[in-house]
């Protein structure tokens, strides 16, 4: 099964930019779906962005569309997500999670996940 570190977190001013990176191990990575989930304190944990095992499918959520871009580098099972015009409401422990490739790409049911990185934004 494949197992996912995610980093790039960190401390930035509100209209800054981060740049998140999930790395895969074991498995094999363009066969998942994947997946960039966030959680803030006292809210439940939300899907922000998800992206189709071949690439061809990416979704959003309304929140962040615009601002942040996924991308993914199957030779490299990597996942990135590139943050732009961060606000104050995007502070939470960010996720990366993986699909098999016969699930949803865009559900919230994702099967593997990372520790998480933390993205603290000022204002």
């Amino acid at each position: 099964q494949v197992q996912l570190v995610e980093s790039g977190g960190g401390l930035v001013q509100a209209g800054g930019s981060l740049r998140l990176s999930c790395a895969a191990s074991e498995g094999t990575f363009s066969l998942y779906h994947m997946g960039w989930f966030r959680q803030a304190p006292g809210k439940e944990r939300e899907l922000i962005s998800s992206m189709s095992w071949g690439g061809g499918n990416t979704y959003y959520a309304g929140s962040v569309k615009g601002r942040f871009t996924i991308s993914r580098d199957n030779a490299k099972k990597m996942l990135y997500l590139q943050m732009n015009d961060l606000k104050p409401e995007d502070t939470a422990v960010y996720y990366c999670a993986a699909n098999r490739v016969a699930r949803s790409w865009k559900g919230t049911d994702f099967e593997y996940w990372g520790q998480g990185t933390q993205v603290t934004v000022s204002s």
